[in-house]
């Protein structure tokens, strides 16, 4: 599974978040505690909002830690929203276009988890799609199909409403297909405003997510402890140290919703 990260807030340079604490995006690259793949090595991309009208994204299929470039982009950027994503490859080649996050005009997608059987009902859920979102369409991830019929069945105007009808669109394809396998998934979506997030399995444990706490003082690698601004809230795969009053768990099946520095989660359907 891979790990990702989603801040919101006043604007920071990226590497106080991606790289600078003490478990890092980076750090789990190398060594991730709370998922099926210790190692995230299958590439990385981070995500970022300016003054511009489309987001800015930066992929590349090398691990992240040794990518320079990572670190010198993010030492330099500073945004008052942005993702980063480390993948773990299920089924799918090692490709830039494979790479999270995924873009649409100012969307900005990314995902942890996998359908189960994609490749049995990956026609059957790519067929919903939009033709003119299709004609995007680059890669071969379970997560650009998922983006693609979300956008499709409306995320733009009602993101939790489009997500959770791209989500009944996999269960019916599992189910038409006799799919036993779950289709489990994190993810986390944004017009540059608001981040939208949810968690949700078919059945069985389901991908872990969080949120920061206000206030929190994260624990650095090197150097004086990191300070979100008052405003700056964290939605990630696992906590960035190891103090247990940073970070409140996302509850299962559940929606998150991070808006002018407050994170509100509410039962997914």
């Amino acid at each position: 599974m891979c790990r990702w990260i989603a801040y919101a807030g006043s604007p920071i340079h990226l590497n106080e978040i991606l790289l600078r604490p003490e478990h890092s995006l980076l750090a789990q690259s190398r060594h991730a505690l709370q998922s099926t793949f210790e190692v995230n090595a299958d590439g990385f991309g981070v995500g970022w909002y300016t003054d511009q009208l489309t987001p800015g994204i930066y992929h590349d299929t090398r691990p992240a830690w040794n990518d320079r470039n990572l670190a010198s982009l993010a030492a330099h950027i500073r945004s008052h929203l942005f993702f980063g994503h480390i993948r773990a490859a299920v089924g799918s080649m090692v490709v830039r276009s494979n790479c999270h996050p995924f873009r649409h005009d100012r969307w900005l997608f990314q995902h942890n988890g996998a359908i189960g059987g994609f490749g049995r009902i990956k026609h059957r859920l790519d067929m919903q799609i939009r033709p003119d979102l299709y004609a995007e369409k680059q890669g071969q991830t379970d997560t650009e199909t998922m983006f693609l019929l979300s956008l499709t069945l409306g995320m733009m105007d009602d993101p939790q409403g489009g997500i959770c009808r791209m989500i009944e669109k996999v269960e019916e394809a599992r189910q038409a297909e006799g799919v036993d396998e779950a289709f489990r998934m994190t993810v986390a979506t944004s017009n540059g405003s608001s981040v939208y997030a949810a968690r949700y399995a078919s059945h069985g444990l389901q991908p872990s997510l969080y949120h920061s706490t206000p206030g929190a003082l994260l624990e650095a690698t090197v150097g004086d402890r990191i300070e979100l601004p008052t405003d700056g809230t964290l939605i990630l795969s696992e906590p960035l140290d190891r103090v247990p009053g940073h970070w409140e768990e996302v509850p299962e099946t559940s929606w998150l919703v991070l808006s002018n520095g407050v994170a509100k989660a509410s039962p997914l359907f």
